[in-house]
């Protein structure tokens, strides 16, 4: 009997890559959304240029430090500014890009401010200099003038609406300052940068304002592992931001929905996608429309909530030492070297 030739092994089928739809929202949350991005982002908004100065007040490991600053250096955020030749050293400064994310960061102060407001808080005490006044920042139509809410805004698709591939994971759990021995920070400044400083938490509840509300729906949506949606989505309710709702009984199932005070975090999705819409669009175009109740396509904008001003980044301050909110050890020595 004439054996027959045992036929190679095939190599695996290259794996087809997860699809997500492609949204503004999203791409700037892959770019930004991650605790130490947004601490180093924070610590620019206030001025600081320099990589000990960066350490200092974020109290980042070094090493992951250098990886945030150029991962943001690479998106186009920052730039490096030769200040030294010899030896070379170099600075980092916030390019238009980079300046144009202080819209969706007023955003997240505001919604600090209405739920979580605290007067020790040094964040929560940023004067509007146009007016004087303590800022509490607003977003509006910039058509009409009038409070961006999300019932009174609809979505379509755009022209460069469809689907890319999911961005790659980063990590599975929730990042946290124990990741990289960090400082502590204010629990209301903590309490923004968790959601909005872990990538999933921030898709999560982006996903329950495209209408979402049950854990298939999301995982579909998403493309994401199920313990990790799992953790998210109790944490977001954990938080006050969704509610778990009873919707059968027999077997048991739930879905979520948003709360007040999850509605109320809008302002930071609508912001964050028109910043991506001016900075992320691809060649094709805007992936998606957000249409006010007055007719016209929203183009948020920042306003001081006392005098209706606009609120940038040129026209607001701290009214105490950012360094306080931080609280870096005093001890070490990357703090004397700003």
């Amino acid at each position: 009997m004439v054996q027959e030739k045992a036929k190679a092994p095939q190599p695996p089928a290259p794996k087809t890559p997860a699809q997500v739809r492609r949204s503004s929202a999203a791409r700037a949350v892959t770019l930004i959304g991650d605790r130490w991005t947004l601490l180093v982002l924070y610590a620019a908004f206030m001025g600081v240029k320099r990589f000990d100065g960066f350490a200092a007040m974020t109290g980042v490991a070094r090493s992951l430090l250098t990886d945030r600053l150029k991962r943001l250096e690479t998106g186009g955020v920052l730039e490096r500014w030769l200040y030294q030749e010899r030896p070379p050293r170099h600075e980092y400064r916030l390019t238009a890009m980079g300046r144009d994310l202080y819209a969706s960061a007023l955003m997240l102060l505001g919604w600090e401010m209405r739920w979580r407001f605290d007067p020790d808080c040094p964040s929560h005490r940023i004067v509007h200099q146009t007016c004087g006044k303590p800022l509490k920042p607003i977003l509006v139509c910039k058509a009409c003038g009038e409070a961006v809410k999300a019932r009174d805004v609809t979505l379509t698709s755009g022209p460069g609406a469809g689907l890319e591939p999911a961005p790659r994971a980063r990590h599975s759990r929730r990042a946290s300052r124990d990741d990289a021995g960090g400082s502590p920070l204010h629990p209301m400044l903590e309490r923004g940068v968790e959601v909005l400083g872990d990538r999933w938490t921030a898709h999560v509840l982006a996903g329950a304002f495209y209408g979402l509300r049950r854990f298939k729906d999301f995982q579909a949506e998403l493309q994401v592992a199920s313990n990790i949606l799992t953790d998210r989505l109790d944490r977001l309710v954990e938080r006050g931001m969704l509610e778990r709702v009873v919707y059968q009984e027999r077997p048991a199932r739930s879905e979520y929905r948003l709360t007040r005070e999850g509605r109320d975090f809008f302002p930071v999705i609508a912001a964050l996608m028109a910043w991506g819409d001016r900075w992320l669009a691809r060649s094709e175009g805007y992936p998606e429309i957000l249409t006010h109740k007055c007719g016209a396509r929203l183009e948020p904008e920042a306003r001081c909530g006392a005098c209706g001003g606009a609120a940038d980044v040129g026209n607001t301050r701290l009214d105490a030492p950012p360094l306080g909110e931080l609280s870096p050890p005093a001890t070490d020595p990357r703090s004397a070297r700003g």
